[in-house]
């Protein structure tokens, strides 16, 4: 392998490597964002709304709730 293949090969591995923790950053920006937006949606949904959303998410996943 010649010098010049292994330097674009070293620059692309670590070029993706920042982009990647740039990726991993808006996920997880985004996952808080979704989290937070949901605690406090149900925070004013009625509760047996709740209560089946729950329910329903449980049987969904095979998650024994009875």
């Amino acid at each position: 392998m010649s010098s010049m293949t292994t330097r674009s090969i070293n620059s692309a591995t670590a070029g993706s490597a920042t982009r990647s923790a740039a990726q991993t950053a808006v996920a997880a920006f985004a996952a808080i964002l979704l989290g937070s937006f949901l605690l406090y949606g149900v925070g004013f949904a009625q509760p047996q709304q709740i209560h089946d959303a729950a329910h329903d998410a449980r049987h969904s996943f095979a998650f024994p709730c009875h």
